[in-house]
């Protein structure tokens, strides 16, 4: 999929070019068989070429008519709302907690993605992500280690951590991030997420924050 990607880009931009050249070319009433008029507009078409991929970086990535042929990732940046699902036991009643309301907010450009995961009592940030996207084996992943960072007045029975989290990319649907998670502190889990709003959110809206555990959510336990 790499591959067909970089190939993709290369005849796309090719094909930018020579539009370039041959549209300034007749504007200009150049002789495209003179060696001086056909390398005199090298400067130009390669400044069409830079503006071009310029604006296709800040913005035009995010097109969904470059999706799959050019663009091989999902656009994720938003905010997303569910649950984190422990399998941590309590040690004195053996019993698991319940579902925690979670958001994850995504800050993705065309080069780089970043991951900030909050609750009620933690906040993680992501240091290292990465795509695995193989549509060929109906693969369609996001994948990121994270420090975890308690609040300071838990940290008495919570200290900073680190972890995995890897999604699997859900469009069809209803766009959602199902995944799981494990720590160094040996503990492990699934997140289910759906997607909330485009703006980057700093804290879990009041309302979803007590939000309360339904039924279906605590079978999942």
């Amino acid at each position: 999929m790499r591959n067909i990607t970089i190939k993709c880009s290369l005849y796309l931009l090719v094909g930018l070019s020579a539009i370039a050249w041959f549209s300034l070319a007749y504007v200009s009433g150049l002789d495209m068989s003179k060696v001086k008029d056909f390398f005199g507009l090298v400067p130009k078409v390669v400044t069409i070429d830079l503006l071009v991929i310029a604006i296709f970086v800040k913005w035009g990535w995010k097109l969904k008519m470059f999706r799959g042929w050019l663009v091989p990732f999902p656009n994720l940046n938003g905010s997303w709302l569910g649950f984190i699902y422990s399998e941590w036991k309590n040690p004195n009643t053996g019993e698991k907690p319940p579902p925690i309301p979670v958001m994850l907010t995504v800050n993705q450009s065309f080069f780089h993605i970043s991951c900030m995961m909050r609750t009620g009592e933690m906040e993680s940030s992501s240091y290292s992500e990465g795509f695995l996207i193989d549509p060929d084996r109906q693969i369609k992943n996001i994948a990121y280690s994270y420090t975890s960072k308690p609040r300071t007045s838990l940290s008495d029975r919570s200290i900073p951590h680190d972890g995995t989290a890897v999604f699997k990319i859900v469009e069809k649907p209803k766009l959602k991030l199902v995944g799981r998670y494990w720590t160094e502190r040996l503990t492990k889990g699934e997140i289910i997420l759906e997607y909330h709003a485009e703006e980057s959110l700093e804290e879990l809206p009041d309302d979803f924050r007590d939000h309360p555990v339904t039924e279906d959510e605590n079978r999942r336990q």
